[in-house]
């Protein structure tokens, strides 16, 4: 629904958008499913190398911490069978008694120090990973290239980062400890109950085999709900970011859409309400049959103590039915710990994954080893060239027409090559290639005298400024929108480049200046202002090359005029390449290529092509035509049929 972006205008940005509807849906359900990415576990684990120092100290915590929760109960058992009740029949012995509960009160602090200690660092250890995890994300994804972000909803990329990555947070911060401790736990509390009676252990303990089964089924379950629930968050993320930008809201009210969108938001908020109750349901029955018959053996081990007491083979002690009741009670919550940890580690695989999927997208524009900067290349700053240029989008048909089929031309430094033709021919095609935006197919594309294959990336875009058609302001003061191109540049510089863009005077006009909040995208502002504003910050830039698409196609007479007046002076002294729709823009070019069907057909000045006769003279005869329509009109408003009727007539 976005009602922008470079994608729309490059002869193939569109493909690869899914519409809504049967497609969506497939792709949808595609995507629920998690990735297969492999090693996904010790590529989790390498994410926590930087952090071993921090780990094993936490790791001792927890077993310590661990270990003296088992302790108690044994002491419970000295308690009830040498303090309390001798077994030798004396009284009970305070004195011992005393040193007992001591004992038990000061292992409960030292456990609940050890507790806090080990929250802390756990959450510091897991939230740093996580916003390591996230900053990974988003610098890789910055380093995709152009087609990607054309091809891919911006709500999606933001889920990956936002959903998918707070999703596993949780995880990160709990499961180390969570594990580590409840299996020291388990299992100490195991080693104490068969040191206390083993025949009382092997009664508690002989359905485990068979909870766990039961548990890796409904992980699997979960996992496969958890993917789904992503997907849906995604969805969500999706409608949000694009119905409720300015340009999403200006367009539904411009259609009377908002119930429509108000439906499918609630239609995909239902579908998400019912995957969250599906995945805190799931495995919950099993949790409660669990809980159910680990709290059923404390009375089978009484029901069995007095079958034993009764037979008189062998003596079990009150302390000792205590004491084994007391750590099995203990058992019941590490062992529900580890089994909801296991749940959650199948769940957090499909996060996971699908984090993953997008860290492992190798760029398909990167540099080469070795590679040089323009500073260094062989000819002189400025000069673009286009040898045999072919460019097809990588998810355009192999037999298919290519967007550009060798494409060929030469910009000296300093001069204005311009790019005409009709919608979908390649000319922004053409515009976005020579910074490498997008990597040709086949030819070369040669900055400054070098392959820009053999350039490093960042050099060739420190040459070169982009005045698009859709100018992108971010919802910052106008003083902020300007030094994204020169964070350290002085007011002066900044005044400067506004003047010489044919602003200045007007951010002067407002009440708070430089200072003004323009809104998001540059709402608060017209067409004509925030064009010259981004002329401004292309100034300031100061690049030997200028890339103009469209710069003025969307304005007004008199605000084209204004900006086309600032685009003369940001263009004098610099290679200019630039697109036009409106051919008055471009007859002062050096040269026009005229590309039609991803080919230039045509190639001279305005008037030797007008002269030639050919595509461009037609061009130019439409946009006569329509021009005199269009004063045919003015002129009907402001004068009737009188003015109409002298508007047709010859000019002699």
């Amino acid at each position: 629904m976005s009602m922008g972006g470079m994608g729309g205008g490059m002869g193939g940005g569109g493909r690869g958008v899914v519409f809504r509807g049967v497609d969506e849906a497939a792709q949808r359900k595609l995507n629920a499913e998690a990735p297969e990415i492999p090693h996904l576990g010790s590529r989790i684990v390498v994410m926590f190398r930087p952090y071993l120092g921090r780990l094993v100290l936490t790791a001792i915590m927890v077993i310590a911490g661990a270990a003296i929760g088992v302790i108690p109960p044994l002491i419970v058992q000295q308690i009830f069978d040498q303090a309390l009740f001798p077994t030798n029949g004396s009284g009970a012995d305070l004195g011992l008694l005393w040193r007992l509960v001591a004992a038990m009160i000061g292992l409960f602090l030292l456990g609940a120090v050890l507790g806090v200690a080990q929250t802390w660092l756990t959450s510091t250890v897991g939230n740093e990973v996580t916003g390591d995890l996230r900053v990974r994300l988003f610098d890789h994804l910055q380093a995709m290239e152009l087609g990607f972000f054309t091809r891919t909803k911006t709500g999606v990329i933001q889920s990956r980062l936002q959903n998918d990555v707070g999703g596993v947070s949780g995880v990160l911060t709990n499961t180390v400890t969570s594990i580590l401790g409840n299996t020291v736990t388990v299992a100490s509390a195991l080693v104490a109950m068969v040191i206390i009676d083993w025949r009382l252990t092997l009664i508690a303990v002989f359905l485990m085999p068979i909870l766990i089964f039961v548990q890796r089924r409904v992980g699997q379950v979960r996992a496969r709900i958890a993917g789904q629930t992503q997907e849906s968050l995604s969805e969500l993320t999706s409608i949000t970011q694009e119905t409720l930008s300015v340009s999403g809201i200006l367009l539904s009210k411009s259609f009377n859409r908002q119930r429509t969108e108000g439906a499918r938001y609630r239609e995909e908020n239902t579908n998400q309400v019912r995957l969250q109750v599906q995945r805190a349901m799931s495995g919950q029955g099993f949790f409660a049959v669990v809980q159910v018959i680990m709290s059923s053996v404390p009375a089978v081990i009484y029901l069995v103590s007095g079958y034993i007491m009764g037979a008189g083979t062998d003596t079990i002690t009150a302390g000792t039915v205590v004491a084994f009741t007391t750590v099995q009670a203990r058992l019941l919550m590490p062992l529900m710990g580890l089994m909801r940890v296991a749940l959650d580690l199948q769940t957090s695989k499909a996060l996971f994954a699908r984090i993953f999927e997008y860290l492992d997208l190798v760029p398909a524009i990167k540099d080469a080893p070795g590679a040089i900067t323009v500073a260094d290349a062989p000819g002189p700053v400025g000069r673009v060239e286009f040898d045999d240029v072919v460019f097809r989008y990588p998810d355009a048909a192999a037999d298919g027409r290519p967007t550009l089929g060798g494409v060929s031309f030469v910009a000296e430094p300093g001069q204005h090559v311009a790019f005409v033709g009709p919608s979908g021919a390649g000319k922004t095609t053409v515009l976005y290639l020579a910074p490498r935006l997008y990597e040709a197919s086949g030819g070369r594309v040669l900055f400054s005298g070098a392959d820009v294959k053999s350039l490093t990336q960042e050099s060739i875009i420190d040459h070169i400024g982009i005045v698009s058609q859709e100018t992108y302001l971010f919802h910052a003061t106008i003083r902020e929108n300007l030094r994204y191109a020169k964070p350290d540049a002085t007011d002066a510089e900044l005044e400067a480049a506004c003047t010489a863009a044919n602003i200045h005077h007007i951010i002067e006009s407002f009440e708070h200046g430089y200072d003004t909040i323009v809104g998001e995208r540059g709402y608060r502002l017209s067409g004509g202002e925030k064009q010259r504003i981004a002329i401004a910050r292309v100034l300031l830039k100061d690049p030997p090359v200028l890339l103009l698409d469209e710069a003025t196609s969307a304005l007004d007479t008199v605000s084209e005029r204004v900006v086309q007046e600032a685009l003369d002076k940001a263009a004098s002294g610099r290679t200019t390449l630039s697109i036009a729709h409106r051919l008055s823009t471009v007859v002062g070019a050096d040269i026009i290529h005229v590309v039609e069907a991803g080919k230039i057909v045509e190639s001279g000045s305005h008037a030797e092509l007008l002269a030639r006769g050919g595509l461009y003279a037609e061009l130019a005869a439409e946009q006569m035509a329509a021009a005199r329509i269009e004063g045919m009109e003015a002129a009907a408003e402001a004068g009737g049929d009188r003015a109409v009727a002298k508007a047709w007539l010859p000019v002699e």
